[in-house]
């Protein structure tokens, strides 16, 4: 049986309502975070309370970014703000991370340019289709998300063993989840416009 889409929420109608509200507020300080983590990751004191508190600082950011939407939608507080500024805090929160870990030498750098090619090209298009019509988001996306999250918390923790399995392992997962939905994502912008000519 096949699960109806998820929908995309750049698509989700905008509510009269201040910007000044709590999932913008979250959104913002998502990304007034990303330099703090970016020291704390690449700081010259790498000790095991700066990775600690660098893995738990990305880790309470990505959680923020998931509330935030689901507040919005909830409440009925979304904003032309909060569609623009929650993806930007997002990429610059993996993105911040993946490049740190590429510069430390946890993450290869043809790893970080795959996933940053497709996060920057697949926002590009969500706004640039936006008025031919909504492209429903994957499940895939979702099951990328989450990997990307795990992997990079895994990498970013001061233990190692099977934490490093995970790390490899949910790390891969993104990868492969990152090219198939690129993919798909750029076949349905490509039938999106076709049928909006």
């Amino acid at each position: 049986m096949t699960q109806p889409p998820i929908p995309d929420h750049l698509g989700d109608v905008n509510n009269d309502v201040p910007v000044l509200n709590v999932p913008n507020a979250l959104t913002v300080a998502r990304l007034l975070i990303v330099p703090l983590f970016g020291y704390l990751v690449l700081g010259v004191t790498q000790t095991q309370s700066a990775q600690w508190a660098g893995a738990t600082i990305f880790l309470i950011a990505a959680i923020t970014d998931l509330i935030d939407g689901v507040w919005a939608r909830k409440y009925g507080l979304v904003t032309n703000f909060g569609k623009i500024a929650d993806p930007i805090a997002d990429k610059a929160l993996i993105g911040t991370a993946l490049v740190a870990l590429s510069i430390t030498g946890e993450i290869p750098w043809w790893v970080t340019g795959v996933i940053l090619f497709r996060e920057v090209a697949i926002t590009i298009m969500r706004f640039w289709v936006i008025n031919h019509g909504v492209i429903p988001a994957s499940r895939g996306g979702k099951v990328k998300t989450v990997s990307q999250i795990i992997a990079i918390v895994a990498y970013l923790i001061p233990v190692s063993g099977w934490v490093e399995v995970v790390a490899q392992m949910s790390l891969g997962v993104a990868l492969a989840m990152t090219i198939v939905t690129g993919i798909d994502y750029a076949v349905k912008v490509k039938f999106a416009l076709a049928r909006a000519k």
